[in-house]
């Protein structure tokens, strides 16, 4: 028996990370999927990897029309929308607010918060006519705090949270939850297409060391974030098993949200002693990695 038996799912920006690995997931777990996304050879070879229980249909979540098709195609093929996960997304530009281009931050918030409304409006309408379903939106520790992406994505993953308080009170009288969960660290493509590299998902290895040394001076939890880890938290919100929880921001992040590590702190602390009690200057650029001259 499987986590979602006899679920109908519909998985927007599903041809790549975290989407595409939510689709193997979900359909292992006995959910039928609708993979939607933009690059049609990979969601086609997706769908045939996965078998029977899923089907390709190419999306552009910021054309409402295509949204409308994509959930059309859950209820004509399949009967119903059970699940809907909002995964579309793009990645950051790494701008300030003074060199802010407002096209390219319109644009931004065109596929994460309008592409995540518009799949929430049609899903909706459709599980509304079947009693209900669950609805998940990628979201972000950007977000939640500064400094951990461009301005454009962090605005557009704050607004997304919001969206999900929204539209989880107004959707519970028809039995629709909506949730959404903010990944923190994790190597996918999508990350390295983020600092100008085309086709993330094949180069993502050699940041493996680089964001090891990232996560070690911010995350408590040790260890990098794989798709695994943000889906298991969309298959638990997408379950029976979390019926009563709705218009919340499950954040998957190794505590990076709660602080930094305790260790990090101490070590910074030591280092601060040191200068006090030598009168020396620190040196070393790494947190916990430098020395007290005297």
């Amino acid at each position: 028996m499987g986590t979602l038996d006899g679920k109908v799912s519909v998985i927007t920006g599903a041809t790549s990370g975290i989407g595409a690995r939510a689709a193997e997931v979900f359909a292992a777990e006995g959910a039928r999927v609708v993979i939607g996304g933009r690059r049609t050879d990979e969601g086609e070879a997706l769908a045939r990897a996965i078998g029977p229980a899923a089907v390709f249909h190419r999306t552009d979540v910021c054309v409402e029309g295509e949204v409308a098709a994509l959930v059309n195609r859950a209820v004509e093929t399949f009967g119903r929308l059970d699940v809907m996960i909002n995964n579309a997304g793009s990645p950051s530009h790494l701008t300030g607010i003074m060199d802010a281009d407002v096209s390219l931050f319109e644009a931004t918030l065109s596929v994460h918060v309008s592409g995540t409304l518009l799949g929430i409006k049609h899903a909706a309408r459709a599980m509304r006519d079947s009693g209900g379903g669950s609805i998940v939106t990628m979201a972000g520790i950007a977000g939640h705090a500064g400094g951990y992406a461009g301005l454009d994505y962090s605005v557009a993953k704050a607004a997304v949270v919001h969206l999900t308080r929204c539209a989880a009170v107004e959707l519970g009288e028809h039995g629709i939850r909506v949730n959404s969960v903010s990944p923190g660290f994790v190597l996918t493509g999508v990350f390295a297409e983020g600092r100008g590299t085309a086709r993330g998902d094949a180069r993502v290895a050699g940041l493996r060391h680089f964001m090891a040394d990232m996560e070690h001076d911010q995350q408590p939890l040790p260890g990098i974030g794989a798709p695994d880890d943000p889906t298991a938290a969309m298959v638990f919100l997408a379950s029976d098993a979390a019926r009563m929880i709705s218009g919340q921001d499950l954040a998957v992040d190794g505590g990076l949200l709660a602080g930094r590590p305790t260790a990090v702190m101490l070590a910074e602390r030591a280092r601060i002693a040191g200068i006090v009690s030598g009168g020396g200057t620190v040196t070393g650029t790494g947190t916990g990695t430098g020395t007290a001259d005297a």
